[in-house]
Protein backbone atom coordinates (compact mmCIF):
# COMPACT_ATOMS: atom_id res chain seq x y z
CA UNK A 1 0.00 0.00 0.00
CA UNK A 2 1.68 3.60 -1.16
CA UNK A 3 0.74 6.39 1.11
CA UNK A 4 1.56 10.18 1.66
CA UNK A 5 2.14 11.61 4.63
CA UNK A 6 -0.19 14.83 4.38
CA UNK A 7 -0.62 18.38 6.97
CA UNK A 8 -3.75 20.37 6.51
CA UNK A 9 -5.08 23.15 8.74
CA UNK A 10 -8.38 22.44 11.20
CA UNK A 11 -10.62 25.78 12.25
CA UNK A 12 -8.63 27.23 14.54
CA UNK A 13 -5.48 26.87 11.88
CA UNK A 14 -3.84 24.76 13.15
CA UNK A 15 -2.08 21.44 11.67
CA UNK A 16 -3.34 18.06 11.60
CA UNK A 17 -1.33 15.38 10.98
CA UNK A 18 -3.03 12.93 8.12
CA UNK A 19 -2.02 10.04 5.78
CA UNK A 20 -3.55 9.44 2.65
CA UNK A 21 -3.26 5.61 1.66
CA UNK A 22 -3.42 4.75 -2.24
CA UNK A 23 -4.05 2.21 -4.31
CA UNK A 24 -1.19 0.09 -5.70
CA UNK A 25 -0.89 0.40 -9.47
CA UNK A 26 -3.83 3.07 -10.57
CA UNK A 27 -5.10 5.98 -10.42
CA UNK A 28 -7.90 6.30 -7.25
CA UNK A 29 -12.30 5.38 -8.56
CA UNK A 30 -12.61 7.13 -5.27
CA UNK A 31 -12.04 8.60 -2.14
CA UNK A 32 -12.71 8.12 1.47
CA UNK A 33 -12.09 9.99 4.57
CA UNK A 34 -11.61 7.87 7.73
CA UNK A 35 -12.49 9.42 11.39
CA UNK A 36 -10.42 7.11 14.32
CA UNK A 37 -11.93 5.97 17.59
CA UNK A 38 -12.39 8.51 20.98
CA UNK A 39 -8.95 9.14 22.07
CA UNK A 40 -7.56 7.04 18.93
CA UNK A 41 -5.43 8.38 15.96
CA UNK A 42 -4.58 7.55 12.79
CA UNK A 43 -2.62 4.91 12.92
CA UNK A 44 -4.49 2.40 14.98
CA UNK A 45 -4.22 -1.28 13.43
CA UNK A 46 -8.22 -1.83 12.63
CA UNK A 47 -8.17 1.69 10.35
CA UNK A 48 -4.74 0.39 8.64
CA UNK A 49 -6.52 -3.19 7.65
CA UNK A 50 -9.50 -1.68 6.15
CA UNK A 51 -7.63 1.29 4.58
CA UNK A 52 -5.56 -1.72 2.78
CA UNK A 53 -8.91 -3.50 2.06
CA UNK A 54 -9.81 -0.94 0.03
CA UNK A 55 -6.82 0.84 -1.82
CA UNK A 56 -7.00 -2.84 -2.88
CA UNK A 57 -10.12 -2.35 -4.86
CA UNK A 58 -8.97 1.06 -5.86
CA UNK A 59 -10.12 3.33 -3.51
CA UNK A 60 -8.16 5.69 -1.44
CA UNK A 61 -8.13 6.42 1.97
CA UNK A 62 -7.23 9.77 4.12
CA UNK A 63 -7.10 9.08 7.43
CA UNK A 64 -6.17 11.75 9.97
CA UNK A 65 -5.33 12.39 13.78
CA UNK A 66 -8.10 14.54 15.07
CA UNK A 67 -6.90 17.84 16.91
CA UNK A 68 -4.71 17.45 20.13
CA UNK A 69 -4.20 13.81 19.11
CA UNK A 70 -1.65 11.38 17.71
CA UNK A 71 0.82 13.61 15.79
CA UNK A 72 -1.67 16.89 15.41
CA UNK A 73 -1.15 19.98 16.87
CA UNK A 74 -4.20 21.48 19.48
CA UNK A 75 -5.20 20.81 22.95
CA UNK A 76 -7.30 17.80 23.70
CA UNK A 77 -9.13 19.34 26.23
CA UNK A 78 -10.21 22.60 24.44
CA UNK A 79 -12.02 19.59 21.46
CA UNK A 80 -15.40 18.44 21.95
CA UNK A 81 -17.84 16.23 19.17
CA UNK A 82 -18.35 19.51 17.82
CA UNK A 83 -14.78 20.26 16.55
CA UNK A 84 -13.95 16.85 15.24
CA UNK A 85 -17.00 17.06 13.14
CA UNK A 86 -15.18 20.74 11.93
CA UNK A 87 -12.39 18.94 11.50
CA UNK A 88 -13.36 16.74 9.05
CA UNK A 89 -15.04 19.21 6.97
CA UNK A 90 -12.30 20.68 6.47
CA UNK A 91 -10.35 17.51 5.59
CA UNK A 92 -12.76 17.31 3.18
CA UNK A 93 -12.34 20.43 1.54
CA UNK A 94 -8.26 19.83 1.52
CA UNK A 95 -9.08 16.59 -0.38
CA UNK A 96 -11.22 18.07 -2.25
CA UNK A 97 -8.72 20.95 -3.23
CA UNK A 98 -5.46 18.88 -3.61
CA UNK A 99 -7.33 15.37 -4.84
CA UNK A 100 -11.26 14.74 -5.25
CA UNK A 101 -13.63 15.13 -2.57
CA UNK A 102 -14.35 11.81 -0.42
CA UNK A 103 -17.06 10.44 -1.61
CA UNK A 104 -17.10 7.86 0.94
CA UNK A 105 -17.43 8.50 4.85
CA UNK A 106 -16.17 6.31 7.42
CA UNK A 107 -15.79 6.60 10.81
CA UNK A 108 -15.63 3.89 14.09
CA UNK A 109 -16.77 4.36 17.66
CA UNK A 110 -17.65 8.38 17.83
CA UNK A 111 -16.01 8.50 14.40
CA UNK A 112 -18.65 7.15 13.22
CA UNK A 113 -21.59 9.46 15.17
CA UNK A 114 -18.51 12.28 14.06
CA UNK A 115 -19.41 11.07 10.02
CA UNK A 116 -23.12 10.52 10.44
CA UNK A 117 -22.91 14.84 11.48
CA UNK A 118 -20.11 15.63 9.30
CA UNK A 119 -22.65 14.27 6.08
CA UNK A 120 -24.69 16.85 5.52
CA UNK A 121 -21.79 19.42 5.41
CA UNK A 122 -19.64 17.61 2.99
CA UNK A 123 -21.47 17.28 -0.35
CA UNK A 124 -19.38 15.10 -2.03
CA UNK A 125 -20.05 12.13 0.00
CA UNK A 126 -22.66 9.34 -1.11
CA UNK A 127 -22.02 6.96 1.16
CA UNK A 128 -21.40 6.77 4.89
CA UNK A 129 -19.78 3.52 6.62
CA UNK A 130 -20.61 3.49 10.79
CA UNK A 131 -18.31 0.71 12.75
CA UNK A 132 -19.26 0.42 16.51
CA UNK A 133 -20.85 3.68 16.62
CA UNK A 134 -22.82 5.19 19.77
CA UNK A 135 -26.66 6.26 18.42
CA UNK A 136 -25.77 9.23 20.52
CA UNK A 137 -22.33 11.12 20.97
CA UNK A 138 -23.45 11.58 24.81
CA UNK A 139 -22.79 7.64 25.37
CA UNK A 140 -18.76 8.39 25.62
CA UNK A 141 -19.85 10.01 28.79
CA UNK A 142 -19.63 6.46 30.33
CA UNK A 143 -16.16 6.02 29.50
CA UNK A 144 -15.68 8.86 32.20
CA UNK A 145 -17.38 6.69 35.28
CA UNK A 146 -17.52 8.62 38.18
CA UNK A 147 -15.69 11.73 36.71
CA UNK A 148 -18.13 12.97 35.00
CA UNK A 149 -19.49 14.00 38.64
CA UNK A 150 -16.21 15.73 38.94
CA UNK A 151 -16.38 17.45 35.98
CA UNK A 152 -19.58 18.92 36.52
CA UNK A 153 -18.44 20.70 39.66
CA UNK A 154 -14.84 21.80 39.34
CA UNK A 155 -15.29 22.09 35.47
CA UNK A 156 -12.80 19.61 34.55
CA UNK A 157 -10.61 16.65 35.73
CA UNK A 158 -8.18 14.13 34.57
CA UNK A 159 -9.58 11.40 33.07
CA UNK A 160 -7.47 7.76 32.19
CA UNK A 161 -8.59 6.32 29.39
CA UNK A 162 -6.88 2.93 28.11
CA UNK A 163 -3.67 3.54 29.88
CA UNK A 164 -3.39 7.45 29.24
CA UNK A 165 -4.80 10.56 31.25
CA UNK A 166 -6.88 13.17 29.88
CA UNK A 167 -8.13 16.33 30.75
CA UNK A 168 -11.66 16.40 30.37
CA UNK A 169 -13.35 20.24 30.72
CA UNK A 170 -17.22 21.03 30.91
CA UNK A 171 -17.52 22.04 28.01
CA UNK A 172 -17.07 18.82 26.16
CA UNK A 173 -19.88 17.46 28.01
CA UNK A 174 -22.26 20.45 27.33
CA UNK A 175 -21.28 19.76 23.14
CA UNK A 176 -22.16 16.30 23.56
CA UNK A 177 -25.97 17.01 25.27
CA UNK A 178 -26.28 19.96 22.03
CA UNK A 179 -26.09 17.56 19.21
CA UNK A 180 -29.54 16.51 17.60
CA UNK A 181 -28.66 13.11 16.59
CA UNK A 182 -31.73 11.61 15.87
CA UNK A 183 -32.58 14.64 13.56
CA UNK A 184 -28.91 13.88 12.19
CA UNK A 185 -29.48 10.70 11.14
CA UNK A 186 -32.64 10.64 10.26
CA UNK A 187 -32.14 13.40 7.11
CA UNK A 188 -28.25 11.82 6.47
CA UNK A 189 -30.28 11.37 2.59
CA UNK A 190 -27.15 8.87 1.98
CA UNK A 191 -26.10 5.36 1.72
CA UNK A 192 -25.79 4.05 4.98
CA UNK A 193 -23.70 0.53 6.12
CA UNK A 194 -23.77 0.17 9.83
CA UNK A 195 -20.97 -2.15 11.29
CA UNK A 196 -21.53 -3.56 15.02
CA UNK A 197 -20.58 -6.59 17.26
CA UNK A 198 -23.93 -7.77 19.46
CA UNK A 199 -20.76 -8.50 22.32
CA UNK A 200 -19.84 -5.10 22.37
CA UNK A 201 -19.11 -4.51 25.70
CA UNK A 202 -18.47 -0.55 24.88
CA UNK A 203 -20.66 0.90 22.61
CA UNK A 204 -23.64 -1.81 23.02
CA UNK A 205 -25.56 -3.33 19.70
CA UNK A 206 -29.13 -1.29 21.05
CA UNK A 207 -26.98 1.52 19.39
CA UNK A 208 -26.62 0.05 16.09
CA UNK A 209 -30.86 -1.13 16.50
CA UNK A 210 -31.43 2.56 16.92
CA UNK A 211 -29.45 4.53 13.92
CA UNK A 212 -30.81 1.44 11.86
CA UNK A 213 -34.55 2.24 13.00
CA UNK A 214 -34.24 6.20 12.45
CA UNK A 215 -32.29 6.30 9.05
CA UNK A 216 -34.06 5.81 6.31
CA UNK A 217 -32.88 3.68 2.97
CA UNK A 218 -30.82 2.60 1.46
CA UNK A 219 -29.42 1.47 4.63
CA UNK A 220 -27.86 -2.15 5.64
CA UNK A 221 -26.72 -3.58 8.72
CA UNK A 222 -24.05 -6.34 9.35
CA UNK A 223 -23.16 -7.62 12.26
CA UNK A 224 -19.33 -8.53 13.45
CA UNK A 225 -20.70 -11.32 15.34
CA UNK A 226 -17.62 -12.17 18.13
CA UNK A 227 -15.36 -8.99 17.35
CA UNK A 228 -14.68 -6.25 19.80
CA UNK A 229 -15.26 -3.06 20.33
CA UNK A 230 -11.88 -2.12 18.92
CA UNK A 231 -11.55 -4.87 16.30
CA UNK A 232 -8.51 -6.14 17.70
CA UNK A 233 -7.98 -9.26 15.92
CA UNK A 234 -7.16 -8.42 12.78
CA UNK A 235 -9.46 -10.83 10.84
CA UNK A 236 -12.32 -8.81 12.04
CA UNK A 237 -11.21 -5.65 10.46
CA UNK A 238 -9.98 -7.08 7.25
CA UNK A 239 -13.82 -8.54 7.56
CA UNK A 240 -15.57 -5.12 7.45
CA UNK A 241 -12.92 -4.06 4.99
CA UNK A 242 -13.39 -6.10 2.18
CA UNK A 243 -17.65 -5.88 2.91
CA UNK A 244 -16.77 -2.16 2.77
CA UNK A 245 -15.00 -2.07 -0.55
CA UNK A 246 -17.88 -4.25 -2.29
CA UNK A 247 -20.69 -2.92 -0.50
CA UNK A 248 -19.88 0.45 -1.59
CA UNK A 249 -19.32 0.13 -5.44
CA UNK A 250 -23.15 0.69 -6.47
CA UNK A 251 -22.40 4.44 -4.32
CA UNK A 252 -19.52 5.71 -5.88
CA UNK A 253 -19.69 4.75 -9.52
Amino acid sequence: MQFKKLEFTNEAGQKLSARLDLPPDAKPSAYALFAHCFTCSKITKAISHISRALTRKGIAVMRFDFTGLGESEGDFADTNFSSNVGDLVMAAKFMETKYAAPKILIGHSLGGAAVLQAAARIPSSTAVITVAAPSDPGHVTRALGDTKDIIERRGEANVNLAGRTFKIKKQFLDDLESVPMQQTIRNLNRALLIFHSPVDGIVEIENAAKIFQIARHPKSFISLDKADHLLMNPKDSQYVGSLIAAWVIKYIE
